[in-house]
């Protein structure tokens, strides 16, 4: 017996009838990335919920984290390994500011410029947000078999290097 129809399929296949000129194969990959991607978002979130953080909240406090001790960095070095605007960051950091899970001094380095901090409140937190995160994308993973996981692990490793700008590029 066939399987019905997933969602790009039935998309497919509606532009196949509509537009038969035109190749629409590229949807079966794209679209089942983006449909993918927007779900495995939802669940990722939830766990970022669960400790109070939204999604880009999470990424600053893992950014610092993942720092090293003193985890500290200035906002434009945060933006750029979370990939937002400054704009964003700031208004990221004011929130965990509020919230006493980052702090913001004046840099020694540089009297203009800014460092963000981990409090210790922060790193207590990120450090139990991030073990659960990593249960939750292992749960997910799950779902394929093991060879499957790393087949596709490759296949995406070797499309994002062709596609994605290099460091600094």
């Amino acid at each position: 017996m066939d399987r019905p129809l997933d969602h790009v399929a039935r998309i497919q296949a509606e532009w196949a009838r509509e537009r038969p000129d035109l190749d629409v194969g590229p949807q079966g990959v794209i679209g089942r990335l983006h449909r993918l991607a927007g779900l495995l978002t939802e669940q990722l979130c939830l766990v970022y919920r669960r400790y109070g953080l939204s999604e880009g909240e999470f990424d600053v406090l893992a950014a610092l984290r993942r720092a090293g001790e003193p985890f500290e960095r200035a906002p434009g070095e945060l933006a750029a390994r979370t990939m937002v605007t400054t704009g964003a960051m700031t208004k990221r950091i004011d929130r965990l500011e509020r919230n006493g899970l980052v702090t913001r001094r004046r840099s020694a380095v540089d009297g203009r410029g800014r460092v963000v901090a981990l409090t210790r409140a922060g790193r207590e937190l990120i450090d139990q947000a991030f073990t659960d995160h990593m249960s939750n994308e292992r749960r997910l993973l799950d779902a394929l078999p093991p060879g499957e996981a790393a087949h596709l692990e490759r296949l995406l490793t070797s499309w994002l290097g062709r596609v994605e700008p290099p460091p600094g590029g």
